[in-house]
C-alpha cells in the first residue's frame, strides 16, 4: 500500500530527539516572545534549533530557507511550518505553523478591540520608537551570525551575497529573479547537469491556494477580504515586509478599508508586536470588518504560504541532497542571507531616525552579543519603556 509523501515518515531522515509537542512548544513561545520581524526570527530558529538543541540540522534548515524565499508568503512563518515537516509531516507542520501564528493573531486582535474603543493609539508610535530601533540591532546581529555560519569561505557565495544585499538595499524589496538566479548560478557552477542522463534540476511548485472565509455578518465584504489577502499571500514574494506597499495600494487606495493614519497604525501594530509581521492582516481585517473580518484576513494570509510550503515540501526533502539541489539551495541561501543583511540597511533607514535611535540599535545589539543569556524580549521591553518616556520629549 502506497503513503502519502505528505504523511508517510521520512525514509532518509534521522529519529528525531525532540517530541513534536516539544517542538510546538518551542514555536508557542517563538510566536509569544519572537519580537524583530522575519529577519529576527528567522535568525532565532537557526539559532535555537539547529546550534543550541541541535534538533533540525543544517541542511533541513538550508532547505527550508530556499523552499521559504521561492514560494510567496511570509519567510519566517513558512520557516516554521516547513521545519514542522521535517520530522512530523503534515501534521506536525499544521501544529508548528499555528502555534507559531497564533499567539500575534489573538494580540492584534486585542490591539484591535482596544484601537476601536479609544481612535488612534497615540502610544503605539512612543512604542515603535525604542522598539524599532532595538530590533535594528537584534536583526543585525541575527544576520551576522547567519551570513559567518553559512558562507564560509566560497567566494562565489559572497559575491551572490554581496550583491543580493545591494539589489535589496536599491529597490527597498525582494526580488524573487536573483534568488532563482542564484541558485542555478551555483548548481551550474558545482555540479553542471548531465542533460542526457536526466541530472538535471527539479522543480518545485505549488498550486494557487483557494480563498478561506467565514461569515456572520457581512458576507460580501468577508468574501472581498478573503479575495483579497489570498492573492496577497499568494503572489507577494519575500519577506512579511515585502507585502506592505502590496497592502497599501488594496486596502487605502483600491478598497478605501483604510484611511491613511490607520493603515501607518496597523503597521505599527505589526512591528511592536512578537511573531510574523504580516499578521497585521489580521489587525487591517478586524477594523474592516470585526472578529469575522480579522479570522478571513488572517487565514486568507496564511493558507496559501502554508500550501505553498507543505505540497513541495516532501519532494524536496527527496532529492534535496542530489550534488546538484544541494548547490542550488547553497547559492539560493546566499542571496537569502544577502536580502536579509541588505533589509537591515532598508529597516534602519526607517527606524534609526537620531542619536538616540541610534543609541539603542548599537547598545541593543551590544548587550546581546556580550551577555548571551540575557533575552531579547527584555530588550525590547527596556526599549519600549525608554520610547514611551523620551518620544514625547524628542517630538
Amino acid at each position: 500500500m502506497n503513503s502519502s509523501p505528505l504523511s508517510a515518515p521520512p525514509s532518509s531522515q534521522p529519529v528525531p530527539v525532540y517530541t513534536l509537542w516539544n517542538l510546538v512548544r518551542y514555536m508557542l513561545g517563538l510566536g509569544t516572545w519572537g519580537f524583530g520581524g522575519p529577519v529576527a526570527l528567522v535568525g532565532y530558529m537557526y539559532r535555537d534549533l539547529v546550534e543550541r538543541r541541535q534538533w533540525i540540522s543544517e541542511g533541513d534548515y538550508k532547505e527550508g530557507m530556499a523552499l521559504a524565499q521561492l514560494m510567496p508568503g511570509p519567510l519566517a512563518a513558512q520557516l516554521a511550518i516547513y521545519l514542522g515537516f521535517v520530522h512530523y509531516r503534515a501534521w506536525g507542520a499544521t501544529l508548528v505553523g499555528l502555534a507559531f501564528v497564533l499567539p500575534s493573531f489573538f494580540m492584534v486582535l486585542a490591539l484591535g478591540v482596544a484601537y476601536r474603543a479609544y481612535g488612534s493609539l497615540a502610544w503605539m508610535q512612543a512604542v515603535f520608537y525604542g522598539v524599532g530601533a532595538a530590533v535594528i540591532g537584534i536583526i543585525a546581529l541575527s544576520a551576522y551570525k547567519l551570513t559567518t555560519k553559512n558562507l564560509g569561505k566560497d567566494k562565489l557565495l559572497w559575491v551572490i551575497f554581496l550583491v543580493s544585499a545591494a539589489v535589496t538595499v536599491i529597490t527597498k524589496s525582494e526580488v524573487i529573479w536573483v534568488f532563482l538566479g542564484a541558485g542555478i548560478l551555483v548548481w551550474l557552477w558545482r555540479s553542471p547537469p548531465t542533460w542526457a542522463s536526466g541530472q538535471g534540476l527539479n522543480s518545485v511548485a505549488g498550486p494557487v491556494a483557494g480563498l478561506f472565509a467565514l461569515s456572520t455578518v457581512d458576507w460580501h465584504k468577508l468574501a472581498q477580504i478573503g479575495a483579497y489577502f489570498a492573492y496577497a499571500g499568494s503572489f507577494v514574494f519575500g519577506s512579511g515586509l515585502a507585502i506592505v506597499p502590496f497592502l497599501y495600494g488594496g486596502v487605502v487606495k483600491e478598497y478605501a478599508w483604510l484611511t491613511d493614519q490607520q493603515f501607518v497604525d496597523a503597521v505599527a501594530v505589526a512591528m511592536i508586536t512578537p511573531g510574523p509581521v504580516v499578521i497585521t492582516t489580521g489587525f487591517i481585517g478586524f477594523l474592516v470588518a470585526g472578529f469575522w473580518g480579522a479570522v478571513t484576513a488572517a487565514l486568507a494570509t496564511f493558507l496559501p504560504c502554508y500550501l505553498f510550503t507543505v505540497l513541495p515540501a516532501p519532494y524536496f526533502q527527496k532529492y534535496g541532497k542530489r550534488p546538484s539541489i544541494v548547490a542550488f539551495v547553497d547559492g539560493v541561501t546566499a542571496a537569502a542571507i544577502g536580502a536579509i543583511s541588505g533589509a537591515v540597511i532598508v529597516i534602519g533607514q526607517r527606524s534609526i531616525s537620531d542619536w538616540l535611535t541610534a543609541i539603542l540599535a548599537i547598545s541593543a545589539a551590544s548587550v546581546l552579543w556580550k551577555f548571551k543569556k540575557i533575552p531579547e524580549p527584555l530588550v525590547v521591553v527596556v526599549a519600549a519603556l525608554i520610547g514611551l518616556v523620551a518620544y514625547p520629549n524628542l517630538r
